[in-house]
């Protein structure tokens, strides 16, 4: 007989962590692999964005290599994040290697050499895909600051840190690349812009 997805153990607010220490659903450890699962879901959106945008650029295929690979690294941060270390040991799944970040601060570098140099803010506009990474660039801030919170009570691997500020990161970068692959161009910011409204009839 198969499974349930379905438990009902969580109907009270509370929730398991690995280990089965149980927590409520509001505490920051929940929200911080909550935020880290949100960003990985748009991150699977993103891929098939780029998709769509691709037009045989090879370095939008090196990124959506690079979206999997990311992907696949923040199944390992949610469940380093769900497991309370003062309560159960880590499991070798659940620990990031450093060499994540490296592989990432790689493909930055390697951006920051194809992209032409920044002038102003750059806003967020242009190709759907690129839209949809600064989307994911700013759910990865904000999951950012959640494992921070996290941090104020448990310990906290420094590589995850690291992982996922170079990543939001890496994410305006992305943004960047699809516009100038797709030929849209970038709206900069502009304090004094004014719209340039037609008269309603």
């Amino acid at each position: 007989m198969a499974s349930k997805i379905y438990t009902k153990t969580g109907d009270s607010g509370e929730t398991s962590l690995v280990g089965g220490k149980r927590i409520s659903k509001s505490d920051n450890r929940l929200e911080a692999y909550g935020a880290i699962d949100e960003l990985n879901s748009f991150l699977g959106s993103l891929y098939y964005m780029i998709n769509d945008d691709i037009e045989d650029s090879q370095e939008l295929i090196n990124d959506q290599k690079m979206i999997i690979y990311i992907q696949n690294q923040l199944f390992v941060i949610g469940a380093n994040l769900a497991t309370d270390p003062d309560a159960t040991e880590y499991k070798e799944a659940s620990i990031l290697k450093a060499e994540a970040v490296e592989i990432l601060e790689q493909r930055i570098d390697k951006l920051s050499e194809i992209l032409p140099p920044l002038k102003a803010f750059v806003l967020p506009s242009g190709a759907i895909a690129a839209c949809q990474a600064n989307i994911c660039r700013t759910v990865c801030r904000r999951a950012e600051r959640a494992i921070h919170r996290v941090a104020l009570d448990s310990s906290v691997d420094d590589t995850i840190f690291q992982f996922v500020n170079r990543l939001s990161d890496y994410l305006f970068m992305v943004s960047r690349l699809i516009n100038i692959e797709t030929g849209y161009e970038e709206r900069l910011w502009d304090q004094n812009i004014k719209p340039e409204l037609k008269d309603i009839p």
